[in-house]
């Protein structure tokens, strides 16, 4: 645990393990259900094999990070990163990788500190827009009705798992208790100038049916210097679904963008 940015963040780091380049791996999980976990089942292990340094944590508000009643703006979790960024004494660019909402984290970090940023891996995301932010204003109205009804608890243990109703039992607790379905959303925004002017190398990993189906080449396009990946007939969850393959293509990607080779 670190204090950071006025609040208790719950961290985790991996020291390389295998030969490699000399880099930093940040790994940055998504809203809800989600917390650091879900890398330390997929990609930080990996990570660490071939010589990265890995840190993950849990975002304000979810696994054992502190949970404040407000202070949900995306600015502020920016900041957070900036400050957790400080305190463990990392000075050097570091690759950001970010699922869903980690992603549009990870985007957003970099237009603030673009000298902290190698490059960013964004899974099934994207940069915070006026588009984003009218699609997560929907998906969150949607959420906060769906984890408000005990009915539909029944419903996730009886078609998932006793599992399954713990994660959204928890994911309910931040979302019904705290500002976060207020505040997300609220803050500064990117233009397309903005995402035109980033200077990292982002490497794009979208689901041809996930949330950016209505647009999947456009971002890609915007970017001065991005690769994108579509994993055809996926859904949102490219992370769980096809962590072999995003791996192979993580590790490639920082390989071939290694600060410490430059």
């Amino acid at each position: 645990m670190v204090q950071a940015n006025g609040i208790r963040m719950h961290y985790q780091r991996i020291a390389p393990t295998g030969p490699g380049p000399d880099e930093t791996m940040v790994f940055i999980h998504g809203m809800g259900t989600d917390s650091l976990a879900s890398f330390h089942l997929t990609l930080a292990a990996p990570a660490a094999a071939v010589g990265a340094s890995v840190l993950t944590y849990d975002l304000r508000g979810h696994g054992r990070s502190e949970r404040p009643d407000t202070g949900y703006t995306l600015d502020i979790f920016v900041e957070d990163l900036a400050a957790l960024l400080a305190e463990l004494s990392i000075t050097r660019p570091v690759h950001l990788v970010g699922n869903s909402f980690g992603g549009t984290i990870a985007f957003a970090f970099a237009q603030r500190f673009p000298d902290q940023v190698a490059t960013i891996t964004a899974i099934e995301a994207e940069p915070p827009t006026e588009h984003w932010a009218g699609k997560m204003d929907d998906i969150l109205a949607r959420a906060v009705e769906f984890l408000a009804d005990e009915a539909n608890y029944i419903w996730i243990r009886e078609h998932f798992s006793a599992h399954q109703e713990r994660l959204s039992r928890m994911a309910a607790q931040r979302v019904l208790s705290t500002s976060v379905p207020q505040e997300v959303t609220t803050g500064r925004l990117m233009t397309e100038q903005d995402i035109a002017e980033l200077r990292c190398p982002v490497l794009i990993l979208l689901g041809s049916e996930g949330y950016q189906a209505d647009g999947l080449e456009h971002l890609s396009a915007l970017l001065p210097d991005a690769e994108l990946v579509v994993f055809e007939g996926q859904g949102h969850s490219v992370l769980v679904e096809q962590h072999r393959k995003v791996r192979a293509l993580l590790l490639d990607w920082v390989a071939k963008h290694a600060v410490a080779v430059r």
